[in-house]
């Protein structure tokens, strides 16, 4: 059996974002979206991190989902060099909750883009999500799947709602 190869690339600038990046990572495994997961620092390791992106899309990438705290310039650089779509998670790694990275990720000059999300693990999921919806522009197989998960998740809130009128009703 010919194995795929991974679609998206997970990088973070250090092992201590994968907790939140974890929640990515579920989402891409819950939609059936095969990935890869490298920590890269554009401050520590930038050699690394060049090489990663500059072989990115001719390795079958097709989306980077970049974590970052504080000046968060992973998903900046990692844009930089690369055409794929970047994806900029801030983790709220710094006494300023994540606004730094928030805010560094948000504003990158004119010419290098980075899809910004929210953040912390409601984020990542999100960045999973729109990763998803890129590739389903030209993966119809994706788009099943995607579509799928967004029906499980309308469930999800129509059962809690359900969880909720029978909880006031009995309490009425």
């Amino acid at each position: 059996m010919r194995r795929t190869r991974p679609r998206v690339g997970i990088v973070m600038g250090s092992d201590s974002d994968l907790e939140v990046l974890r929640e990515a990572i579920k989402v891409l495994d819950e939609i059936g979206i095969r990935h890869e997961v490298v920590v890269a620092s554009a401050h520590r390791v930038p050699d690394r991190a060049r090489r990663y992106a500059a072989s990115a899309e001719r390795r079958g990438l097709r989306v980077l989902i970049a974590g970052a705290g504080g000046a968060a310039a992973l998903p900046g650089f990692l844009a930089s060099l690369t055409a794929l779509p970047v994806i900029g998670v801030p983790i709220n790694s710094t006494p300023l909750s994540g606004l730094d990275a928030l805010l560094s990720i948000a504003q990158m000059p004119k010419g290098v883009p980075v899809a910004t999300v929210a953040v912390g693990k409601w984020g990542a999921a999100n960045a999973a999500i729109l990763a998803a919806q890129i590739l389903a522009l030209s993966d119809s197989g994706v788009r099943r799947r995607l579509a799928a998960f967004r029906k499980a998740m309308a469930a999800e809130v129509a059962q809690r709602s359900r969880r909720v009128a029978a909880a006031m009703k009995k309490g009425q």
